[in-house]
């Protein structure tokens, strides 16, 4: 399964981040491509306990601990799925810092393996291991350059 601590799987997420340009038209969603950089980032930021949003209610909870298995398997993500606020950026994103930032963060948490991963639960999920966190990310990234035609 394709995920951040495989270096061949980082390459392949890093060379289509570069593809991105600012002229680059979302295919579905809300999110400009370099709010979608920002968001990508915030969300590895978490997984390597950079960032602590706040943990959910416990019902939404219980939902992401039934959901946890399709996000962590080899499905691709589905379009449109909601995301929390905390993740959400509104803002007007410049795209070449946000890739600076993102690589940095990509190349810092593939090379770290599971050292790099956050002991906190994810705020939907729960609790998840370091494979589960490389491989949620991966997914991540890999749906929203999707998201952007690279």
């Amino acid at each position: 399964m394709n995920n951040l601590f495989d270096s061949t799987d980082t390459a392949k997420i890093i060379e289509r981040l570069h593809k991105l340009t600012p002229e680059s038209q979302r295919l579905w969603g809300k999110m400009e491509v370099g709010q979608m950089v920002a968001h990508c980032n915030a969300s590895l930021e978490t997984a390597m306990g950079l960032t602590a949003p706040k943990m959910l209610p416990f019902y939404l909870r219980a939902i992401g601990f039934f959901l946890k298995k399709g996000i962590v398997s080899s499905d691709p993500m589905p379009k449109n799925m909601g995301t929390d606020k905390s993740y959400m950026m509104e803002d007007d994103r410049n795209l070449e810092v946000e890739v600076a930032k993102v690589l940095k963060h990509i190349i810092a948490f593939s090379e770290g393996g599971p050292a790099k991963c956050t002991q906190r639960p994810q705020i939907f999920f729960g609790s998840l291991t370091p494979m589960e966190w490389a491989t949620m990310q991966w997914k991540h990234f890999d749906h929203h350059l999707r998201q952007f035609g690279v």
